[in-house]
């Protein structure tokens, strides 16, 4: 029994059992189960890596990754913004399924204080891990929800999905959270929904001192006075100093709030030092591990050693940061005999976002010979991303896969290595790589995928598996301002729908096996097989649509708004103000 209770620590042989035996068997020597090491960026750009083609940026040690394990280069995120990109890779579900996608034009949960989140009855990877036994633990950046009813009840929180371990950031890191910058959330969508709060609290307001005014002696100045305090606060909320650096910054250590506001010049080490604790703590194993990096998101706080380091301003100073975040953590791994026994994947939300400007300098990054960017529901540059898997002795060395796959494909094949099967109960859209990986099979499992700009499907990729041709159909594309600019300057985010998107019928074809960059739109005259190529695109598209099934909206505006009686506080609200971390 000491002798199989070890097993595991020798990859090759976990690999000659994997190889001969039926999946159903290989699930039943649970002993042999990985650690799990998930390293995902924010918003960095495929291009800015040197092992994805960049000669500028230094990245050696997730370059090392690369040539340590698999590269895949056509992987692809199930969203092209944070908040639903998240929800399908935890859950290996596109995040309609959920209704964790826009709906009303929020595109991406607002605030710590709204109601909205990933629904406790969805299943997370994290969730059937730690039933399988593993330790599991989220360092860095959620974004998927905390209250449902009343403030801590915690519905959304990583801890209610199957982590038992969470330090880090419950929100995201966003402008708001640095002084020195301007609010993150002036936006057209957030001044109405500033408006319908000023007009809904007044008329609540106004109800309230009328019934008071009935019971004690209240005068129409106290009224006024009272009316006034109102607008002024929710004036503050969105000014330089307002209350939003200070009530949604956070860093929690599970339910306990230990920075409010977070100091954000040294959340970076510390989310470091907590990732290596737990390391260290959890050797034994198994364990999961989810690295979600605050880097490389706008306001792009960098710590002073990589200041001016890099040839690309700040974005690239904090891109090398954050590689180097990843050789402490891969070093981790190595000082403590662990290389061979875990599973280390690196990847990022979506693509870089191309309209992050700030004083005429580009604070986004760079998705190499892609179009486009993040929150462009189509484009390949807002949903290509990096895909490195190591796993030493197990998987091969320095080899390179470009069939489509997917961020939401993590979800299926961490359930397959904990010897687990995924929930019959729902459909779940990500696929195992491990055959893939291990190169028993030559083919994605993923003949169609489905490119969402929010509720809105944009555009359907086709995997022709005989002949290996890759097309992509775009049914909606976002208007450039300016034209050819490839992104939608002056504001923020390209739009999902409205006058700021366009319709194609017939739809745009590609051929992105030769054409990756998605410059040359084929055309009856150009494409002899055009019109069955999009009947067959077409069809899958009407197929998809049939399998979804309706759900409650997280992303609607009841469940977006500001509710002051779900806002985190770390003492009696609103005087919400600690700082546990002071001995750092």
């Amino acid at each position: 029994m000491e002798c199989c209770a070890h097993f595991w620590r020798y990859p090759i042989l976990v690999l000659i059992f994997y190889l001969v035996l039926k999946p159903s068997e290989s699930h039943a020597l649970i002993s042999y189960k990985p650690n799990i090491v998930i390293l995902l960026a924010d918003d960095l750009g495929i291009g800015d890596l040197g092992c994805y083609g960049n000669t500028t940026m230094r990245t050696p040690n997730i370059d090392q990754l690369a040539k340590e394990g698999i590269k895949l280069t056509q992987h692809v995120a199930a969203a092209p913004l944070c908040t639903p990109s998240r929800t399908a890779f935890l859950t290996g579900r596109y995040a309609i399924r959920s209704g964790m996608e826009e709906t009303i034009g929020y595109r991406v949960l607002q605030s710590l204080a709204s109601s909205g989140g990933l629904p406790p009855n969805e299943t997370t990877f994290a969730k059937i891990l730690q039933r399988q036994g593993y330790s599991t633990g989220l360092i860095g950046k959620w974004h998927q929800g905390m209250n449902c009813e009343y403030r801590n009840d915690y519905c959304h929180h990583p801890l209610n999905h199957g982590f038992d371990y969470f330090y880090g950031m419950p929100f995201s890191l966003m402008n708001d959270c640095q002084i020195s910058h301007l609010s993150e959330l002036d936006l057209p969508q957030q001044k109405k929904l500033w408006l319908y709060t000023q007009i809904i609290t007044l008329a609540l307001l106004t109800c309230v001192a009328a019934k008071l005014n009935h019971l004690v002696s209240l005068s129409w100045k106290a009224i006024f006075s009272l009316a006034l305090f109102h607008f002024f606060f929710f004036v503050s909320w969105y000014s330089r100093f307002g209350f939003v650096r200070y009530w949604e910054c956070i860093i929690m250590r599970n339910y306990d709030i230990i920075e409010q506001p977070m100091k954000v010049e040294r959340a970076a080490l510390l989310m470091l030092k907590e990732a290596i604790s737990f390391i260290k703590r959890k050797k034994q194993g198994p364990f999961l591990l989810l690295v979600s990096f605050l880097h490389v998101h706008t306001p792009l706080v960098t710590t002073e050693n990589f200041i001016g380091k890099s040839n690309h301003g700040l974005y690239g100073d904090n891109v090398e940061e954050m590689d180097w975040m990843v050789g402490q953590i891969l070093d981790t791994l190595d000082k403590e005999n662990l290389k061979n026994s875990t599973l280390t994947y690196f990847t990022s939300d979506h693509g870089g976002h191309l309209e992050a400007w700030e004083e005429n300098i580009q604070q986004g990054g760079w998705n190499g010979i892609y179009k486009g960017g993040k929150a462009m529901g189509g484009w390949e540059g807002g949903i290509r991303v990096p895909g490195l898997v190591r796993w030493t002795g197990v998987l091969p060395e320095g080899k390179e896969i470009a069939v489509p796959t997917s961020l939401m494909d993590i979800f299926s094949t961490l359930v397959h290595l904990a010897g687990e099967t995924v929930p019959q109960d729902r459909v779940i859209d990500g696929r195992n790589l491990m055959p893939l990986l291990h190169g028993l099979v030559q083919h994605s499992e993923h003949e169609f995928m489905f490119h969402y700009c929010g509720i809105y499907l944009h555009a359907v990729r086709w995997y022709e598996k005989e002949s290996g041709n890759v097309w992509k159909a775009h049914y909606v594309t976002p208007i450039f301002q300016p034209e050819g600019s490839g992104a939608c300057y002056p504001i923020k985010y390209c739009p999902c729908s409205g006058e700021g998107v366009t319709h194609h019928d017939p739809p745009l074809l590609y051929h992105l096996s030769r054409d990756p960059k998605e410059a040359m739109p084929l055309s009856a005259d150009s494409e002899p097989q055009f019109y069955t190529i999009l009947e067959r695109i077409n069809k899958a598209r009407e197929e998809h649509l049939k399998t979804l099934t309706p759900v409650p909206q997280q992303l609607s505006f009841y469940n977006i708004i500001w509710k002051p009686w779900l806002q985190p506080c770390c003492r009696s609200f609103p005087f919400c103000y600690c700082d546990k971390e002071n001995n750092m």
